[in-house]
């Protein structure tokens, strides 16, 4: 994809790309991410126990659970791969790339931790897509569901302006400094 942009200096091209796996799994967290912040925004606008909002309610659930195994499979595919992943620019831009991704790999495991407890604290199964459901082992207490409901809020919040700022700083490094950062990320054609 380098060869396609001509009017990037050949030092600002770049350095070394992420491998498919890697893209995949990035694009495929951010589309989740995103679904799943839009959902209770949508469900919102309808009335309490109506069929919309339940099976809206349902979908977030299963995408929460969907978002758990795509997790578990971003950690894995990390640690195997190590330190082969490409670096991300000098000193200062190195240091907050790194200090983003480790507040993404604590705050969207704790998210979807959140989110199981919050629906257990309200006395529901975990559903996924009609399949299956996941009872509550625990037996949570339903008190628990006003502080779990607010710490699942304002995490979602937190994660949805990390990752705005996230989505900024890689325009940025694509329209601005054009270093070839973001094209990194994305499919070689």
């Amino acid at each position: 994809m380098t060869a396609d942009t001509p009017s990037m200096p050949a030092a600002a091209r770049p350095q070394g790309r992420y491998d498919t796996t890697t893209i995949v799994l990035h694009w495929l967290t951010a589309v989740l991410v995103v679904v799943m912040f839009a959902l209770p925004q949508i469900w919102q606008q309808f009335e309490r126990r109506t069929p919309p909002r339940l099976w809206l309610i349902d979908l977030h659930f299963s995408l929460g659970i969907t978002l758990a195994g795509l997790l578990l499979v971003r950690i894995l595919w990390r640690a195997a791969l190590g330190g082969r992943l490409p670096q991300v620019g000098p000193g200062p831009a190195r240091v907050a790339s790194r200090i983003v991704h480790l507040a993404f790999y604590i705050l969207l495991p704790a998210q979807v931790t959140l989110g199981v407890l919050l629906r257990w604290a309200q006395q529901q199964p975990l559903p996924y897509f009609g399949l299956f459901v996941i009872p509550d082992p625990f037996a949570m207490p339903l008190d628990a569901r006003t502080v779990l409901g607010l710490l699942h809020e304002w995490n979602a919040w937190v994660i949805i302006v990390l990752s705005g700022g996230h989505a900024a700083a890689a325009l940025l490094h694509h329209y601005v400094l054009r270093d070839g950062l973001l094209l990194r990320m994305t499919p070689k054609r």
